[in-house]
């Protein structure tokens, strides 16, 4: 019986330390990958459970960051080829779909909170007006309306 006792507890100890890799595994890849304003999709969305996507919004580019297994899977659009941002707004979590200017299909980015989704589209509407404007050029003024006399 000692001999079926050390094999089951061999067993259960390598099953332990192959679910203890897995999840070191799975939280690495699931850190941000860079530094700088990254948002993460949420685990609750399909496809992003263990893995999930990310996004990078830099001043001058955006990048799609989807870890794999083994490896990953990045593309990055420049500021002056991304043409519009549409959010799609969903009853817990929103998409966020970036068009390019080229007419290649869009980056698609699924299952990202609605606040992060909101908060991506105004950066890259942000870095896109001051990459357009120029550096040190002062914001456009809004001319008065007509006071309706």
């Amino acid at each position: 019986m000692n001999g079926g006792l050390d094999w089951l507890t061999l067993t259960i100890g390598a099953i332990v330390i192959l679910v203890a890799l897995v999840l070191v595994w799975v939280w690495r890849k699931g850190r941000a990958f860079a530094p700088g304003d990254v948002f993460r999709a949420s685990r609750m969305s399909a496809g992003n459970r263990l893995l999930p996507t990310q996004v990078l919004i830099t001043p001058t580019s955006v990048v799609q960051h989807i870890p794999r297994w083994f490896g990953r899977q990045q593309e990055t659009i420049h500021m002056a080829h991304i043409a519009s941002v549409k959010v799609q707004t969903g009853v817990l979590l929103s998409n966020v779909l970036i068009e390019t200017s080229g007419g290649a299909s869009p980056i698609v980015c699924h299952g990202h909170h609605k606040s992060d989704a909101v908060q991506m589209q105004r950066l890259i509407e942000q870095y896109q007006s001051e990459y357009y404007r120029g550096p040190g050029q002062p914001p456009p003024t809004v001319a008065p309306g007509p006071t309706g006399r």
